[in-house]
């Protein structure tokens, strides 16, 4: 199958139904189709056809900014087609391309089967620091793109967001919305954050927290009257607090500590699972922390390793670690018992959980006949 150019490739996408691009010195163009690779039946791709495909959709300024950085984060829309997140970057002293595909519209929280009443939950506060954590492309942006919607929707305030790169284009309703994206409306992130307060927003959405600045910057916004989102890489809601606390010197762990106990309100820590639910491609898994004076207590002491148990036997306040959430993605029939097995980080754990809620389903059928 041959190809023009990239925004052909782009095409192919939508027509595939196809979430990413991959070009790669070596290899045809490769797909992900639900969350499976699927290489284009096309020649092997050379640094040359690589590079020419990559730069076609770059600006002079932004050539520039890939030769000196050597790897460059973007957004491109294509009329009749739709918008990409594209990432270029250097591997092995070639070039290589990443792109996702971007809905334009924004999916709401049961479209995405979300824990649909803890986000709203989430959407009504006016005040603190919301975490939303996972590995990369476990829908961390979709899912913050979302809440925003839903604040859009439902409350009239001023959001400000600031990305790398804008993944979802939002408009004006009850609320109005300032998307600033770092390279175009805003040299860098440090700039953008220290200027962001002054702007006089009510929400702030700040994407990935990278470094203590980042961390320290939301806390202080937080803290003065504004509700604030932000991403981190990691794989549990103890492990993103780890993670925030340990970007800062061990004298001032304290200080943080303190800091997040008082203006943390809830740690979203998510997954992406193949889903065998009929018109369902991918199901999101869910652990959430909510900040309650028992998670403050625990947070303020160190002692992050009991915040597993303190969400496991708080299911009614809306907390779930990811087994329990397994369990009832099973329970539903979202996913299979193999694929919760193969995600769970305790798998005889999970074992215990579905088995007793196999248990509970057949009582509840043999005492209704």
């Amino acid at each position: 199958m041959g190809y023009e150019g990239i925004e052909q490739l782009f095409a192919m996408m939508e027509k595939l139904g196809a979430s990413d691009l991959h070009l790669k010195v070596g290899s045809p163009p490769i797909f992900r189709v639900a969350g499976k690779v699927r290489p284009l039946d096309a020649d092997p791709l050379n640094n040359d056809s690589i590079r020419s495909l990559a730069f076609s959709i770059l600006s002079e300024e932004q050539q520039r900014r890939f030769e000196r950085e050597l790897d460059i984060d973007f957004a491109y829309s294509m009329s009749g087609v739709g918008r990409f997140r594209v990432n270029i970057y250097r591997q092995r002293g070639s070039i290589s391309v990443a792109a996702r595909r971007v809905q334009t519209i924004i999916p709401s929280f049961e479209e995405l089967h979300l824990e649909a009443e803890v986000m709203r939950k989430i959407a009504q506060l006016r005040q603190g620091l919301v975490i939303v954590a996972g590995p990369t492309n476990t829908g961390k942006s979709t899912t913050l793109a979302s809440i925003i919607d839903h604040i859009n929707e439902t409350r009239r305030c001023h959001i400000i967001t600031i990305e790398d790169p804008i993944e979802y284009l939002h408009t004006d309703k009850k609320s109005f919305i300032n998307q600033r994206e770092v390279g175009i409306d805003v040299k860098n992130l440090k700039r953008a954050l220290k200027t962001v307060v002054r702007q006089n927003p009510d929400v702030i959405l700040i994407g990935e927290m990278r470094d203590a600045e980042t961390v320290e910057t939301a806390l202080t916004a937080s803290e003065t009257g504004h509700l604030v989102f932000g991403t981190l890489h990691a794989s549990s809601a103890p492990q993103t607090l780890e993670r925030m606390i340990a970007l800062f010197p061990s004298e001032r762990e304290h200080q943080i500590r303190a800091s997040l106990r008082f203006n943390l309100r809830f740690v979203v820590c998510q997954m992406l699972l193949p889903s065998i639910k009929e018109g369902v491609k991918l199901v999101p898994v869910q652990e959430i922390l909510i900040i309650n004076p028992t998670a403050q207590k625990l947070i303020l002491e160190r002692q992050d390793e009991k915040l597993v148990e303190l969400m496991r036997a708080s299911q009614n306040e809306g907390m779930q670690t990811f087994n329990q959430a397994l369990a009832k993605l099973v329970q539903n029939s979202f996913i299979s018992e193999e694929t919760a097995y193969a995600y769970s980080t305790n798998p005889e754990q999970l074992r215990i959980l579905i088995k007793g809620i196999k248990l509970a389903d057949d009582k509840r059928i043999l005492g209704s006949k």
